[in-house]
């Protein structure tokens, strides 16, 4: 790595003004820059402090960020596409002072290792299996999970599989039912039934702008409000060599949530877990049905609805964190 080159991976980290676009594959600089992550690097030196770390867990090095204080209720937070951990800068703060805050990056995605898909496949499987690793090597064996987009059905499975663990679900943006899928879907569909002859259809909607900005902005008036920072550092992430086939074996693979919604709408119903619906009304993707339908399966659920869009952490962190606070404290104490 050329000297310009490694300052700017140490701005990144420091300043998370690009940390989405570091899952570069091949590139021989990225294990220098992910030693460079691995120290324990914090925001600041109070308590609250985030660090960003790294772990290796089946095959791949994982990133995670981490605030909050050893021994108080853990938060596990997953995050959701084309992003990574790097949503939740704007929300640890906030929660660090009563919770432990643990927010990994996913295999392929953020500063985490991006293995080659030919001997790492990438599917929600394979991604809630390193997830659920992580939890394994942390030591958390009670935690609530926040779920957002890809979150969803990552940290559906990591319920099912550990449902003694989940005290809590945060759900922002991810859904459980084909009604919260939004017309957008539709080209996924097809893509589904013929992948070969929708892929660059597909590919030309994960590089463009419009969406981009449109999974932050929604249908808002004044997009001139909202840093285009957001997507096109995300869309930087996509461009990174080798990423389309990581991302679209994803897309594909998305099916597999869909023959799952039943199954976890079960889990609902039947475990009745605390369940926290908060929900960015301006989502493209994910209509506010997604988000009654969550209710209609547990009515014992909080719902409320935000005048945010689909990474609503960036339009109303401290919203969020205030009914994440009271949700939980009257839940678990403090």
């Amino acid at each position: 790595m050329t000297s310009p080159a490694r300052r700017a991976a140490f701005a990144a980290l420091a300043f998370m003004s690009i940390a989405t676009s570091a899952a570069a594959i091949g590139n021989s600089g990225r294990e220098t820059m992910q030693e460079n992550a691995s120290h324990d690097v914090a925001t600041s030196t109070d308590s609250i402090a985030t660090r960003y770390k790294n772990i290796d867990v089946d095959g791949v090095r994982i990133f995670y960020r981490e605030a909050g204080r050893q021994g108080a209720p853990v938060l596990l937070l997953l995050h959701g596409y084309p992003s990574s951990s790097r949503m939740f800068e704007p929300l640890l703060p906030l929660l660090a002072k009563h919770y432990h805050l643990i927010a990994p990056d996913y295999p392929g995605f953020g500063w985490s290792q991006a293995p080659d898909p030919a001997a790492w496949p990438y599917t929600f499987d394979h991604l809630a299996k390193t997830m659920l690793a992580v939890t394994d090597a942390l030591g958390l064996d009670r935690y609530a999970i926040y779920l957002q987009d890809y979150g969803g059905p990552i940290g559906f499975r990591l319920a099912l599989a550990r449902p003694e663990r989940v005290q809590a679900l945060i759900i922002q943006n991810a859904v459980i039912h084909e009604e919260g899928l939004t017309p957008i879907w539709n080209l996924r569909r097809s893509y589904w039934a013929d992948r070969s002859g929708f892929e660059q259809k597909i590919r030309e909607g994960m590089l463009s702008e419009a969406s981009g900005a449109a999974r932050h902005v929604g249908g808002r008036l004044h997009p001139e409000q909202y840093n285009p920072d957001l997507w096109m550092d995300e869309i930087t992430f996509l461009k990174q060599p080798g990423m389309a086939a990581i991302q679209l074996d994803l897309v594909y693979d998305y099916q597999s949530n869909l023959l799952a919604y039943p199954q976890w709408q079960e889990y609902l119903r039947q475990r009745k877990p605390p369940v926290l619906v908060v929900w960015g009304k301006h989502d493209p993707l994910f209509a506010v049905a997604g988000a009654q339908a969550i209710q209609r399966e547990l009515p014992t659920a909080e719902l409320h609805l935000l005048d945010a869009g689909h990474f609503a952490t960036n339009d109303v962190p401290q919203q969020i964190a205030d009914y994440i606070d009271d949700f939980l404290q009257r839940r678990q104490g403090r």
